[in-house]
């Protein structure tokens, strides 16, 4: 099973689900690091432990940092890669809220290449939607829908270009999941596209607060 575990709540404040993340490692495609909606400005000693057993458990990690739709400066991006990786030992990097337009890809390319100069890998993309098709040849993932379930199930659709792509590209993370259409949601982005699925229960204003049940966790 390929899930991209975003667990966005303090190990200290849920060591529950953090225990069972760690002992499903193996089904995971990664675990995304988020201590303070990027590295923070210091190492936290929670997350390293955490980090240092979900790498023990198997677990590919991926460092979040937010591009704010291509606003930040990629220096400062490539810093907090850096910081992911060397504080917790993160492999790859999750860029969150990247532009999905044409006019924005040459920009995305060198932010991207800023990160892999680090030897960052995998570097996964998060436009929320379907982006323009060069999008998809930066990234090792594309994640091409982020939503609620209703939306997922009512109006999802899917561009023609992806069909030129593997499913192993692309990501679906999907929120709002009821607890027993869990495996149905994996089902889904498998059907539509995407091998690498994230859904889960939890509602906003942080849908990613808690494991995901096809991990063993709880719904909210």
């Amino acid at each position: 099973m390929n899930l991209l575990i975003p667990l966005y709540v303090h190990p200290a404040e849920d060591p529950g689900a953090w225990h069972r993340l760690i002992t499903s490692a193996d089904r995971t495609y990664a675990v995304v690091l988020n201590p303070a909606d990027g590295p923070g400005p210091a190492p936290d000693p929670a997350f390293v432990s955490a980090a240092e057993a979900l790498r023990a458990a198997g677990a590919r990690l991926l460092g979040y940092v937010d591009t704010d739709y291509g606003t930040r400066e990629p220096d400062t991006v490539a810093d907090e890669a850096g910081r992911h990786r060397e504080w917790y030992g993160a492999e790859g990097c999750f860029l969150d809220r990247v532009p999905s337009d044409a006019e924005s890809l040459p920009a995305c390319r060198r932010l991207v290449r800023a990160v892999r100069r680090l030897g960052t890998a995998p570097v996964v993309l998060n436009p929320g939607v379907h982006p323009a098709p060069g999008y998809a040849r930066l990234a090792d993932l594309v994640v091409t829908f982020e939503g609620h379930w209703s939306t997922y199930v009512s109006a999802f659709s899917r561009p023609k270009w992806t069909a030129r792509h593997p499913p192993e590209r692309f990501c679906h993370l999907v929120y709002g999941v009821p607890e027993a259409l869990v495996p149905l949601a994996v089902r889904t982005a498998r059907e539509r596209g995407a091998a690498v699925s994230g859904p889960v229960t939890g509602e906003l204003p942080n849908p990613w607060s808690r494991l995901t049940p096809a991990l063993g966790g709880t719904a909210p």
